[in-house]
């Protein structure tokens, strides 16, 4: 039997995140990976390494969607970058096509390289259209913050509580990332799972975060999904497997280094 994993994410051109980081993701963690491509995102090194963002036309993407989907049984599928509202829409509606055991959202929500203008229509719409699909949410600090409407997260308790408010948006399990970004030695996660709260905690790897370790997370939960981890299980090991992946980062000639799968 081969264990099936689909992502529908963007293109991230130096190979750090996006679509990229979730193959290699799949890819080590022991399942098929196949994807359908939403944008590109490209850092301009002329630009002090500022995001140019591409999308994909919104038909191209529908139209991945209906191959991927006719082509595997599909039951597990992360979401990372959508990019535009209208690709957002074609997106909810491929995902509403048929059932899926998990649909696991990282809910990127800046797009950077957009105006603010067309990013806050961007983030209204993956919140109005996808989370509520969602059974599984990742959001780090800033998107647990705006995603619960809380001002401000400085504990273990606030976030906890951010989780709170966004299960009541739609998902079922929210992991609410602190990452090196909450006070403390440790790297903290929340894991909530219908009443159920879990603290995660590894040692902090560094002070600074390290480009794909969202991507690598939400991407190594849906493999352990695919391969038929029960969630909590599903997300300790994809912890475990971003820390090695951080301790193991890869730095090249951009300003920043990124977590290289399977360290």
């Amino acid at each position: 039997m081969v264990d099936l994993a689909y992502v529908i994410a963007g293109s991230e051109a130096t190979g750090g995140a996006g679509i990229q980081a979730d193959l290699r993701t799949f890819q080590q963690l022991g399942t098929f990976g196949l994807g359908t491509v939403t944008c590109v995102v490209s850092f301009d090194p002329q630009d002090d390494w500022n995001h140019r963002f591409f999308p994909v036309p919104p038909e191209v993407v529908a139209a991945q969607i209906e191959a991927a989907t006719a082509a595997y049984d599909l039951d597990v599928v992360k979401i990372g970058m959508l990019g535009t509202p209208a690709t957002i829409d074609v997106v909810a509606a491929g995902l509403r096509a048929q059932p899926w055991r998990h649909v696991v959202l990282d809910p990127v929500l800046i797009c950077k390289g957009q105006e603010p203008g067309a990013a806050l229509d961007t983030d209204v719409a993956l919140g109005r259209e996808v989370l509520p699909l969602a059974t599984v949410v990742t959001p780090n600090l800033f998107e647990a913050g705006v995603l619960s409407g809380m001002d401000a997260i400085g504990s273990v308790e606030d976030l906890t509580e951010a989780a709170r408010r966004i299960q009541a948006l739609g998902p079922r399990v929210v992991v609410a990332k602190g990452g090196v970004e909450l006070p403390g030695d440790d790297a903290v996660d929340v894991l909530l799972d219908g009443d159920e709260v879990t603290v995660l905690r590894e040692p902090k790897v560094g002070r600074v975060r390290v480009a794909g370790a969202g991507c690598t997370l939400a991407a190594a939960v849906t493999a352990e999904l695919a391969k038929g981890a029960e969630v909590a299980d599903a997300v300790a090991r994809a912890k475990a497997f971003v820390t090695a992946g951080i301790e193991g980062r890869l730095a090249g000639r951009a300003p920043f280094e990124v977590v290289r799968q399977g360290a």
